[in-house]
């Protein structure tokens, strides 16, 4: 059962997704999350608490799929990868979407971007225990470059509404990685 928390972090991750930050009032957060006026203020009282409620959500919804992120081999490694680019580039849009609109808006907003970047601690984590698996010399290294790969096509298959298949850069990434 979903929360009224949720449901205004929903509503939040939608309005930044499908409209950008300028939609970001608590106001239109209640009306899409179909909730009486004044309730995204009793939850989050402040912007700042709502763009980092929803900063939460996005890795309440995302980080537990990273981390049961396995490969036993580095073509694994590379299907694994690529379904997760696709999958937050498909399904997962409109929350990748809030996602870089988040980054943008964390440019100007430094307690945003410490939040953001503790977040990403959670993914390089899983990308540096799948690579050190699999016998990467510099698993630390590794991980960075692909996440910072997987970063990109992300951007890319977003702005662009690109759907070229990224199996064939996050492969060369990958053989770099394990030498």
């Amino acid at each position: 059962m979903s929360t009224t928390r949720d449901r205004i972090a929903a509503a939040a991750l939608e309005l930044l997704g499908t409209e950008g930050v300028r939609a970001l009032t608590h106001r239109r957060v209640d009306q899409r999350a179909g909730l009486p006026e004044g309730s995204t203020s009793n939850h989050f009282r402040t912007r700042a608490a709502l763009l980092a409620g929803a900063t939460d959500a996005i890795v309440a919804a995302e980080l537990p799929g990273v981390l049961a992120l396995r490969a036993g081999s580095a073509d694994e490694l590379v299907d694994a990868i690529a379904a997760l680019v696709e999958a937050v580039t498909g399904p997962a849009r409109t929350m990748t979407t809030a996602r870089h609109v988040l980054f943008l808006e964390a440019a100007h907003d430094p307690v945003l971007r410490v939040q953001l970047s503790a977040s990403r601690a959670g993914y390089v984590a899983a990308m540096v225990a799948a690579l050190e698996t699999l016998g990467a010399a510099e698993p630390h290294a590794a991980a960075e470059a692909l996440m910072g790969l997987s970063e990109g096509l992300i951007l890319h298959r977003i702005a662009r509404h690109d759907a070229s298949d990224p199996r064939p850069a996050i492969a060369v990434a990958v053989r770099g990685a394990l030498g």
